[in-house]
């Protein structure tokens, strides 16, 4: 008579072990992914809004593009999204949001870029009409 003895083999062990690895490498991969999407994605909206309130508001107010850009500046979209997911705002060094206005004079542009550095992708860019 062949009795089994409870419990598991030292290979199911292994199998189940590596195959739980596995998946949860896979899992945090993905979780990654996401995240750089998910940000990718807040950066695109900024600067769509910023773009958008330039167009629709501030250039038909003024028939010119400002020098520089802040919460005053653009008085028709929120302030919060002149800020980076990382906390820096449209101007600093560090923020991955730039405005580039062109042809100046006398802190009245002709025209300008804006561009936001994703992660994994190519930048961003928006240019006036």
């Amino acid at each position: 008579v062949y009795m089994r003895k409870q419990g598991f083999t030292v290979i199911e062990v292994i199998v189940v072990s590596a195959f739980l690895i596995t998946a949860g490498v896979v899992l945090l991969f993905q979780l990654q992914r996401m995240n750089t999407e998910h940000i990718n994605s807040q950066k695109k909206v900024a600067i769509n809004a910023i773009y958008y309130s330039l167009e629709e508001s501030f250039f038909p107010a003024n028939q010119f593009y400002p020098e520089s850009i802040d919460k005053d500046t653009l008085k028709t979209m929120d302030a919060s999204l002149l800020t980076d997911p990382d906390g820096h705002a449209l101007g600093d060094s560090e923020s991955a949001y730039r405005y580039e206005p062109k042809n100046c004079k006398d802190g009245k542009c002709a025209s300008y870029s804006l561009r936001a550095v994703l992660e994994n992708e190519e930048d961003f860019v928006k240019t006036n009409r």
